[in-house]
């Protein structure tokens, strides 16, 4: 039975109602008003620990979010994803990336088929290969142990790895440099193999069905560059796949045993669990790539039987939709304050956007109401000297999640504490803001004329206010990225079962590449130009001519 609309909702015009009075609160006063206000609104989870205090909401508004969540069905929609019902409805598939995380022996069936046999049989291939190529005993064509590795793929076949194992990098194999190509811009590509030996380089072919337009123009021009130092034969030993497609695979010459199969109930951007962490794999080892997925399972097992009161996911996912369907929010940032966490926004925007960027419901009913924000980002000292000005000062207020490890994993003396205490004082500054009078009273003790001072008050005021979460983990090891990455994937879950969309296709992206097809032709070809309007047709006239 279809859900009533979000917006006509017992329980969201509760929080209608419950939003007028919290708009009237300040952040300052909320945290003056109690003094417990820093434990009662936090968690610890799976190794890591949120503080949400930072955020315009109270005991009450937690228990109408709470309320909204199950009016809206949301512990009935987890429990039918972890047993691996069709919820992605409109592919009529199972979405069952947390089985790829889960430990040997649990039990999961579908169609028959036992997930868990299969997820972990493929594991073990993943170790066995991993394993050879770090100790040196798969060598390339010449006798030559591998030392650099490029993983060609795009969205979640690139992304995710590329994130993962550059916030892993301490833990990486100091042989193995590891590239990611995804842009069909050749320029990708050249920058990689420029620097390359095609001698002592492995390729990750990346793709389900090995058909990807812009992987596969990647994939056939590494193997034009690689043929032209070696026989068709060394193919082989030096390219390997990621893909369910054996024809097309083998076709390309790569070795069927060499083809590491993934399943249709693993979504693109849910993808890093599977055989698409192979460049992972390849980088940390196969015992830490186990870490990463046990870090992510711990995570699910939390989010699938905390009470929603207590539940990370559930929570940051609640307050999201506070702050878009209450507080008109249009984007949301994240400031990752660790440098190896330099991709993450970048990994959350498609996490977030292609999942919960939808304007119907499950259904196909058009949306009332707001859906998903957009998501960007930078790591966090950059962004203090780039884009905070408008977090501090904008005339839009945008929600921003602190991320930061307390403790480092280089030894540098002295950063680790200067890093952190940049992340904290941020998220104070954003929340306690600088009044008129506190801008006054400095300016008058630097003894500047009062008409100075009255000039310059407007602009070294800040609003504050400003809503934060500040997310901690000891340190960034392979388990707590792992179970970061799916505190994410369950917050994006949340909200998409609050708007009613369903996060698991993604058709937007296929018009696009329709149409690029057609184009590509009759820029290539002697196909006869299609009608298009009179900008498109400019535009592919000059790039015929210049071609």
């Amino acid at each position: 039975m279809p859900l009533p609309a979000l917006d006509t909702s017992a329980a969201f015009l509760a929080l209608r109602q419950h939003r007028d009075i919290a708009a009237t609160w300040t952040l300052r006063d909320l945290f003056a008003e109690n003094p417990n206000r820093f434990k009662e609104f936090s968690v610890t989870a799976g190794g890591l620990f949120l503080d949400y205090s930072k955020n315009r909401l109270n005991r009450q508004t937690v228990a109408l979010l709470c309320a909204l969540a199950r009016e809206r069905g949301v512990e009935a929609r987890r429990a039918a994803m972890f047993a691996g019902a069709k919820i992605n409805n409109t592919e009529n598939r199972a979405v069952l990336h947390t089985a790829l995380r889960a430990p040997r022996g649990a039990v999961l069936e579908i169609d028959g088929q036992d997930i868990n046999r299969d997820v972990h049989a493929v594991l073990d291939r993943i170790k066995a290969f991993s394993d050879r190529v770090r100790s040196g005993e798969w060598r390339g064509h010449t006798g030559e142990a591998i030392t650099d590795i490029v993983n060609i793929g795009i969205g979640g076949s690139d992304l995710g790895p590329e994130m993962v194992c550059r916030a892993l990098r301490s833990f990486a194999h100091p042989r193995l440099s590891l590239h990611f190509v995804a842009n069909v811009d050749g320029h990708d590509l050249d920058a990689v193999l420029s620097s390359l030996n095609p001698a002592t380089t492995l390729f990750i072919i990346a793709s389900k069905t090995f058909t990807t337009a812009e992987t596969m123009q990647n994939a056939g021009s590494a193997r034009n560059w690689f043929l032209q130092s070696a026989a068709i034969e060394a193919l082989p030993q030096h390219f390997v796949a990621v893909s369910t497609n054996t024809k097309a695979v083998t076709a390309f010459g790569i070795d069927a045993a060499n083809m590491f199969p993934f399943w249709d109930w693993v979504g693109g951007r849910y993808s890093i669990w599977s055989a698409i962490g192979l460049s992972v794999a390849l980088a940390i080892g196969a015992e830490r790539f186990g870490e990463f997925l046990a870090g992510a399972h711990a995570m699910d097992e939390h989010f699938r039987s905390a009470p929603l009161e207590q539940n990370m996911p559930a929570l940051l996912g609640l307050i999201g939709v506070w702050h878009r369907n209450f507080f008109a929010t249009t984007s949301i940032s994240i400031a990752p304050y660790h440098q190896d966490l330099s991709q993450f926004a970048d990994y959350l925007q498609q996490l977030e956007m292609e999942s919960n960027g939808k304007r119907v419901t499950r259904n196909g009913a058009p949306l009332h109401y707001e859906s998903c924000p957009a998501v960007w980002g930078n790591v966090g000292t950059n962004g203090q000297h780039a884009y905070f000005q408008l977090l501090h000062q904008g005339t839009d207020v945008i929600p921003v999640d602190f991320i930061a490890a307390l403790k480092a994993t280089h030894r540098l003396p002295g950063h680790q504490a200067a890093l952190l205490a940049n992340c904290f004082a941020q998220s104070e500054a954003f929340m306690r803001g600088k009044t008129s009078d506190e801008v006054r009273e400095d300016l008058q003790a630097q003894q500047l004329p009062p008409a100075e001072i009255e000039a310059l008050l407007p602009h070294k005021t800040f609003p504050g206010n400003r809503p934060s979460n500040t997310i901690l983990m000891d340190s960034l090891s392979p388990g707590n990225l792992g179970a970061l990455i799916a505190l994410y994937e369950h917050k994006t879950f949340v909200q998409g079962v609050i708007w009613d969309v369903n996060s698991f296709d993604q058709w937007g992206v296929e018009l696009g590449k329709v149409l690029a097809k057609n184009i590509h032709v009759e820029l290539t070809g002697d196909a006869h130009q299609q009608e298009h309007d009179s900008s498109t047709n400019g535009l592919i006239a000059m790039a015929k001519a210049a071609l």
